[in-house]
């Protein structure tokens, strides 16, 4: 078998690939642990869900394994450094949710700045324009991009932060962002966006030093990993007002369970990570992880045209569209 296929897939992608490949279409083993490792020792390529984990044991147990895909960008159920070691590549789409992602964020910016009035100089409570803001993005992710002409787009100024990237790097340039400093940015900005790829050396990173910093009625925007964050600081920040409301698309389990600091604070508002997964975004995804696979197997396969297994059946596939 050339490709095991558990993630829900969309119909053109699952055509396409099983016109080049053979592949096996088994969704239902997502939920079979025991049946999903079995199935693994001739597969050489596979796309999986988040609820699908693939440790040490299991590339252990894929000998022939040369790709992993996942239609989101996240990779927590993947052992990257198993799979590293043994040469398989992680597939993920890099920009396929890019714009989605920046879509997200404007909508909960606004939303904050209209729920969680500040109180103006005559006495009243009331909202605030994104326009006549200036806004900080940590982390030059592929979302930044557009969420930079769309804020852009609204007026606001934008300003940002990357440890990767040099002041001098041309992409700020080009994608109209202002590069400063990470205690500049909490200091200047009216609104933060965390985009930031998280990598284990950055846990902790916004904490007490930071938020401290940040300027009056400040609102936040997390798509990151939330371990970028010291629960305790942040906790502080929104109960005191140094935060006026922080939105957060998905955070680590727990930290929202009785007894921890972010219990029942009313400012603070978490989605379970939506902000990338849209019908286009997903369609987008799919076709960059097929195509990628597709070339990592290279090209059609020799002994079948195009059959998929739909759990253990076999289904001849009429031609399926060329990805546009």
């Amino acid at each position: 078998m050339d490709v095991l296929i558990v993630e829900p897939l969309d119909a053109e992608v699952l055509h396409w690939l099983g016109e080049r490949h053979a592949v096996r279409y088994a969704p239902h083993l997502a939920g079979e642990p025991y049946e999903f490792r079995r199935s693994l020792f001739r597969v050489r390529a596979m796309i999986v869900p988040p609820s699908v984990a693939l440790d040490a044991q299991a590339v252990g147990g894929a000998p022939m394994l040369r790709a992993v895909g996942r239609l989101s960008s996240g990779a927590e159920n993947i052992d990257l450094e198993a799979c590293a070691r043994a040469g398989i590549e992680v597939v993920r789409p890099t920009t396929a949710s890019a714009a989605a992602e920046a879509e997200f964020v404007i909508g909960a910016l606004l939303q904050m700045l209209r729920r969680v009035p500040v109180l103006s100089d005559d006495g009243l409570l009331v909202g605030r324009e994104l326009g006549s803001m200036r806004v900080g993005l940590v982390g030059m992710a592929p979302a930044a991009r557009p969420l930079a002409q769309l804020l852009g787009a609204f007026g606001a100024q934008v300003v940002g932060y990357d440890p990767a990237l040099h002041a001098r790097d041309p992409l700020w340039q080009r994608w109209g962002v202002e590069p400063t400093g990470l205690p500049e940015l909490f200091e200047r900005c009216d609104a933060v966006c965390v985009l930031l790829t998280y990598f284990s050396r950055y846990r902790g990173l916004v904490g007490e030093r930071l938020l401290s910093l940040a300027r009056p009625n400040q609102v936040l925007v997390n798509l990151a990993h939330s371990s970028l964050f010291e629960e305790q600081a942040l906790a502080d920040a929104l109960r005191t007002g140094r935060l006026a409301a922080a939105w957060f698309d998905s955070m680590e389990p727990g930290m929202l369970d009785p007894g921890r600091p972010l219990r029942h604070i009313d400012t603070l508002q978490v989605t379970p990570r939506v902000a990338s997964t849209t019908l286009e975004s997903r369609s987008r995804s799919a076709w960059s992880v097929a195509r990628r696979i597709d070339e990592l197997l290279g090209g059609k396969s020799s002994d079948e045209d195009f059959v998929i297994t739909v759990r253990d059946d076999l289904v001849d596939l009429a031609d399926g569209p060329e990805p546009g």
